[in-house]
């Protein structure tokens, strides 16, 4: 089975960095990922932009890796960004709730906390015309 190829392009503009990513992000091809991120902090690096245009798949992997890569660069003073996620990582972060932390979104586009969702009221019971069964104990068969 061949290995997915993934392809990236880094250009750096000062303490910014533009990495365009093309491609498959997965398990074999995330460590790359991961290292190129890490690079860019150990180079100075504080504001970096993905562009995701290109690529044409992303699973949890790549999740992971820009995940790690984000809390690493918000300890170290900066921040990390995804442009243009493909459907398959955008559909992974809208299920895990986390694309606030990549995408850059205002804090108003956040699903609500549990404790700020009301509680569901319990539906009524439907009227009865058989009296409730007594509940049998002991040795029901």
């Amino acid at each position: 089975m061949p290995v997915p190829q993934l392809t990236i392009c880094r250009h750096d503009r000062r303490k910014r960095a533009l990495i365009t990513l093309a491609g498959e992000i997965g398990l074999e091809s995330a460590p790359l990922l991961h290292a190129a991120l890490a690079r860019c902090l150990s180079d100075g690096i504080r504001i970096v932009d993905v562009d995701l245009t290109p690529v044409t798949f992303s699973d949890c992997s790549g999740l992971n890796a820009f995940l790690y890569a984000a809390q690493r660069t918000t300890e170290a003073g900066g921040v990390l960004r995804l442009h243009n996620p493909p459907p398959s990582l955008g559909l992974i972060l809208e299920l895990t709730g986390c694309g606030f932390l990549l995408l850059g979104l205002p804090l108003r586009h956040l699903s609500p906390s549990l404790e700020d969702v009301p509680a569901p009221a319990a539906p009524a019971l439907p009227p009865r015309s058989v009296p409730p069964a007594p509940v049998l104990s002991g040795d029901a068969r």
